[in-house]
């Protein structure tokens, strides 16, 4: 059996409709479009809205850490285009799902990631799309679970939880055999990003589950440059399975 595993896709249809290729299934673990991209600036939702120049200076506030300064600084730009923000944003969403699950291979495992817009998912998914966030899949005999989504942060992104219910999300699991989630579990040398210079957050709960029942896998992306791309925790193999945007190759899962 061989599973293909991509994460952060951020827009990259033309390698998602190849990476299929070779594996029985695809598992995607979110983060399918591209507000900023910040090794292009020119790239992404913010970029087509407002130009090159806006989206440097949107990415240098954030990456200072001027969280504040950037929200207003968005914020007087949406107004300057009139109507709802979220209208804009929106549109804008749908055009990128279009394209991206257009080009998903079947079949297909899926979650969200923390920069993902769960509620219009079900407008895009084909037949041989399966989404699961918090539940689990039997596939080639192991059982995968999935959670989707991130953590509260300064960065405000749209499937941000808080803790308590990612916990039940983890808990509701139960033992598994390959844990798939968008964020790490909660050890440093896989949460800090090496170009960003940065710790992003991971999941106290995702680190106890693995401690507890020791899957054979736990698979994750959300960080883009990692100091570690994979660990052991007792049997488990952590893995990040790699920036598709960046890669635009799928990490490989055989048994």
């Amino acid at each position: 059996m061989r599973v293909h595993v991509v994460s952060d896709v951020h827009g990259r249809a033309d390698a998602l409709a190849r990476a299929g290729d070779g594996a029985d299934a695809l598992v995607c673990l979110g983060d399918l479009i591209l507000f900023v991209d910040y090794a292009d600036h020119s790239r992404g939702i913010f970029a087509d809205l407002f130009g090159r120049e806006k989206a440097s200076e949107f990415i240098g506030l954030r990456t200072a850490g001027r969280f504040d300064e950037a929200r207003a600084m968005s914020a007087a730009l949406w107004a300057a285009l009139g109507g709802d923000p979220r209208d804009h944003i929106e549109a804008a969403v749908r055009r990128q799902y279009a394209e991206i699950f257009e080009a998903m291979p079947t079949p297909a495992y899926m979650t969200y990631g923390n920069v993902d817009v769960p509620r219009l998912w079900r407008e895009f998914v084909r037949p041989g799309h399966v989404v699961l966030d918090g539940a689990t899949a039997e596939i080639g005999g192991l059982r995968f679970g999935f959670v989707g989504g991130g953590l509260r942060t300064p960065y405000r992104t749209p499937y941000e939880i808080d803790d308590e219910e990612y916990a039940r999300k983890v808990e509701a699991l139960g033992e598994v055999d390959v844990l798939c989630c968008h964020i790490p579990p909660a050890i440093p040398e896989l949460l800090y990003d090496v170009v960003a210079r940065r710790l992003e957050r991971g999941s106290e709960a995702t680190l106890e589950a693995i401690r507890r029942t020791q899957p054979r896998y736990a698979l994750f992306g959300h960080v883009h440059q990692p100091l570690v791309s994979r660990t052991r925790v007792g049997r488990t193999e952590c893995v990040n399975v790699g920036h598709f945007r960046g890669r635009g190759t799928p990490f490989a899962l055989e048994w």
